[in-house]
Order: structure tokens, then sequence, then C-alpha cells
């Protein structure tokens, strides 16, 4: 069995809003992790497959997907791709994703596919290739395959769009985080809320951002990502907006939260 110590940080990008910016974010707080000189492995849950195909991963060239990985047809080591980013990797995903849940729903572990197959990740390997953080990118529903990400992870990130409705979905999802807490993942936290597509010349964006702090106080992350063009044309050319341009405000939020995240967990081990 692995030594806790060897073990990765799992955090699980969720909401089950789609277009709030969680794949945007997984690929991009993944690369400012690395570029923090960090190890990280993202893995692709949703079947659309957005997070492999921003990461320049052909779907042609997806051997193994995150599919074959919950239906243990692989080991997650044998489905890990590398990318154009120094120290990240990802776990692509195929549209055969789609079918997990009816495949397994009769299985009595169906919850722990994904746990189980991570805590292998860095058994039996030169530490040199050990990871120190997993994304999980999830599908944006409350599926079987949010469910296995959320019994995998050590923690919550969410990603939250400055938008009329962000506090509705947000109960929502913190109800299914309890949920699994009790009957499936007691160590569960919220790691932290992230603010995305905010727009300073929105009235409105401006008091979406106070509410969600005066509803979530400390656990909003103090770094707000801003609308940008950059970040939105990034994906098209398979790349992160951090390698497709750097100076732009968008990478400049995305390495800053990813400075605030390694501060909270170095205060969280440090307690």
């Amino acid at each position: 069995m692995n030594d806790p110590a060897t073990l990765p940080r799992v955090l699980a990008l969720a909401n089950q809003k789609g277009g709030v910016g969680k794949t945007t974010t997984a690929i991009n707080l993944g690369t400012a992790l690395a570029a923090n000189g960090e190890s990280v492995l993202i893995v692709d849950l949703d079947p659309q497959g957005n997070a492999s195909t921003g990461l320049g991963i052909d779907r042609k060239s997806r051997r193994y997907s995150t599919y074959d990985v919950l239906t243990r047809k692989v080991a997650l080591r044998d489905a890990i791709q590398e990318t154009a980013v120094p120290r990240l990797h990802v776990v692509p995903s195929t549209m055969d994703l789609s079918g997990f849940e009816l495949e397994i729903a009769n299985e009595r572990d169906r919850a722990f596919r994904l746990r189980d197959a991570l805590r292998t990740l860095n058994a039996d390997v030169e530490p040199s290739i050990h990871y120190s953080y997993v994304l999980v990118d999830c599908p944006p529903s409350l599926n079987l395959v949010t469910v296995n990400a959320m019994a995998a992870a050590n923690a919550i990130l969410v990603p939250l769009q400055c938008e009329f409705f962000a506090l509705e979905g947000l109960s929502q999802l913190l109800k299914t985080v309890e949920q699994v807490k009790t009957s499936l993942n007691p160590e569960l936290t919220i790691h932290g809320i992230v603010l995305t597509m905010y727009d300073a010349r929105n009235n409105l964006a401006g008091q979406v951002v106070a509410d969600v702090r005066n509803f979530m106080g400390a656990k909003v992350y103090d770094t707000v990502i801003p609308r940008n063009v950059r970040v939105s044309e990034a994906p098209s050319h398979g790349k992160p907006v951090l390698l497709y341009d750097i100076k732009c405000v968008g990478s400049q939020a995305y390495l800053r939260l990813a400075s605030e995240i390694i501060q909270r967990e170095r205060t969280l081990h440090a307690a």
C-alpha cells in the first residue's frame, strides 16, 4: 500500500452547471501549478473530452481513456499521455465514457473506481515521476462519474461564473458534497470557490462576487478570473492560455490562483 506521504493531492473541479469555466480552469490551473514546479495529472472525466483537446491531445491519438480506467481495462498509468507543458500530463476522455453509468450500475464498488485507480498512481515508480496534484475535470452534471470524482478527491474546487443564478447552483452542489461526505468519503472538503468570467464593467458581476464572498467567506479564493478573449481563443489552438499568451490578464490570474492554492495546501499541512 502507498505511504500516505507519496499520495497526490486530488482536487475535483465540479459544478453541475455547464459553461462556468471548469475545463478552462482545469487546463490553466494545471499548467500554472506545473509552472510552479509541481507534477500535475489532469484526469478528463467529461465524455466531451474538451480538457484533452484543449491540451492538444488529438482524438485519434487517445489510445486509452478514462473510460478504460474506470471499467478496469487498463491501469491509470497506462492511460497517461504527455502534453506540451513540462510536468503536466493528462488521462484523456472519449465519448465511451457516456455509457459508463449504465454499464456498471449494478456493481457494488461503482462509486470507487477512480479512487481505487488513483491509489496506485505513485506506487512502485521512481519518486522523480510521482505526481503531487491530480486535477479531475468533471462533467456538467451530478452523475455517477462526478460521484466517482468526489469519492476519490481530497477536496472540491468549484468554478463559479459571475452571473445571477450562481448561488442557486452552488447550494445544490454543496448538498451533493455533503451527501458524498456522509456516505462515501468522510474526508471530503471544499478546497475553494474560484469566481470565473468576471466582467468589471457589469454591475451584476460585482454584486455576485460580494454575495458569494458573504455566503462562503474564506472558502472563496482571493483571485478572480476575468473574462478574457485570449483565454477563450487558446483551446482552439490546443494550448493552455499560459502557452498561448503568458502576458494576458487571464494567464496572470491563473498563475495567481495556482500560488494561492499552493499556499492553502501548505497552511493545511502545517496545521
